[in-house]
């Protein structure tokens, strides 16, 4: 029996990452699957969350809830914009 590749498109892994960052709460996985707009596999959800975590979005709590982490924030840009820079 072959193993399927299940990996995400490039509209599933915004998709993703929109749901993560627009959570009210920090999702668990399962959460998470039951919040976005079409269903994904669940193979395709993990794929997408371990490159997530690997190019720095996300972290994981200790209870497994998924964090999201990377600084994209408006607010914060311009806040680090408008910073004075110590030399």
């Amino acid at each position: 029996m072959s193993k399927t590749a299940h990996s995400p498109t490039l509209d599933t892994i915004k998709m993703i990452e929109n749901a993560i960052k627009n959570a009210r709460t920090y999702p668990s996985i399962n959460q998470l699957s039951r919040s976005l707009e079409r269903q994904v596999q669940h193979q395709t959800i993990k794929e997408t969350l371990n490159y997530l975590e690997e190019s720095n979005k996300i972290i994981f709590d200790k209870d497994d809830s998924i964090v999201w982490i990377f600084a994209d924030n408006l607010k914060l840009k311009k806040l680090l914009a408008s910073a004075t820079r110590f030399r």
